[in-house]
Parts: structure tokens; C-alpha cells; sequence
């Protein structure tokens, strides 16, 4: 997958169209992501031992990696992930401006 833990991401399409956020996790069998503040759901939480709270909790839930591009901090712009080789190193790229990506 060209998408890390830590990225920047713009959504491109579904009901979250256009947000950005940080990559928190990154699930590469199924090719999922799940994104700080995009695809939030209601989640219901009993409580499970005595003191703690039962209630309704937002939590943010996966969404499909090809959904989602990263954005470049140099250009600010949502881009493709190119790849170049540096010193028998493989570097993550822009692919409009050239800039490396973290």
C-alpha cells in the first residue's frame, strides 16, 4: 500500500467528500484505512465493570484505501504516490511537484 500510518489524506469520494485527516491505522489485507474525523459512527458501550460508564460513543470506522489520496506538505495539493530510487533506497515521491513524502 502507498499509504502510511501518520499521512496527510483528502477524501475524493462518499460522504465524507473533501475532508482531511491523519492516517491512524492501516489495515493492509483488506486494504482499509481508518482516518481521524472521517466515517464517524455511533458505536453502544454497556458497561463492563462497576464504575465504568455505559453511553453512546463516536468512533471512527474504516474506509477503502483507493477512496483517499495523500496530500503533498509542499504543494498542499491531493496527490498520487510516485516512487523513486536514492542511494539503493526507495523514496516515496509527489508526482507534480517531485517533493518527498515522510
Amino acid at each position: 500500500m502507498k499509504i502510511r500510518k501518520g499521512d496527510t489524506v483528502k477524501v475524493l469520494s462518499g460522504n465524507d467528500k473533501g475532508k482531511t485527516g491523519e492516517v491512524l491505522e492501516v489495515i493492509p489485507k483488506t486494504e482499509k484505512i481508518v482516518v481521524k474525523g472521517v466515517n464517524v459512527r455511533k458505536k453502544h458501550v454497556k458497561a463492563r465493570k462497576q464504575g465504568e460508564e455505559s453511553g453512546i460513543i463516536s468512533v471512527e470506522c474504516a474506509i477503502h484505501s483507493s477512496k483517499v489520496n495523500v496530500v503533498c506538505p509542499k504543494c498542499g495539493k491531493a496527490v498520487k504516490v510516485g516512487y523513486k530510487m536514492e542511494k539503493d533506497e526507495k523514496v516515496r515521491v509527489c508526482r507534480k511537484c517531485g517533493a518527498k513524502l515522510k
